[in-house]
């Protein structure tokens, strides 16, 4: 059974520091690139940041630029999001996702979504 499982998430100030992990079984995603997305209440689901498979290239939501970081480790077929000087609006539920291609493509199809993993920042 493919899974990806995403942890890391909590209770953390404004101003704090986090780090998601997303974590990938079943079969190996070192030729898909990835995904973080991110969804408030009462809000539709946004796209955060994504890595290509290799890890060289990213892109990132000019909301989070500066602050979050994507990378991955083929090695152990798992994607993180570090995620640095936190803000209340940066609340809500994180979720990962592998493309269907290896590239950053416009447009993009997933084959895979994780359930989700809580950030919640206190002002």
């Amino acid at each position: 059974q493919v899974q990806l499982v995403e942890s890391g998430g909590g209770l953390v100030q404004a101003g704090g520091s986090l780090r998601l992990s997303c974590a990938a079984s079943g079969r190996t995603f070192s030729g898909n690139a990835m995904d973080w997305f991110r969804q408030a209440p009462g809000k539709e689901r946004e796209f955060v940041a994504a890595v290509n498979s290799n890890g060289y290239s990213k892109r990132y939501a000019d909301s989070v630029k500066g602050r979050f970081t994507i990378s991955r480790d083929n090695a152990k077929n798992t994607v993180y999001l570090q995620m640095n000087s936190l803000k209340p609006e940066d609340t809500a539920v994180y979720y990962c996702a592998a493309r269907s291609k290896a590239t950053l493509l416009l447009r993009p199809t997933y084959d895979y979504w994780g359930q989700g993993t809580q950030v919640t920042v206190s002002s």
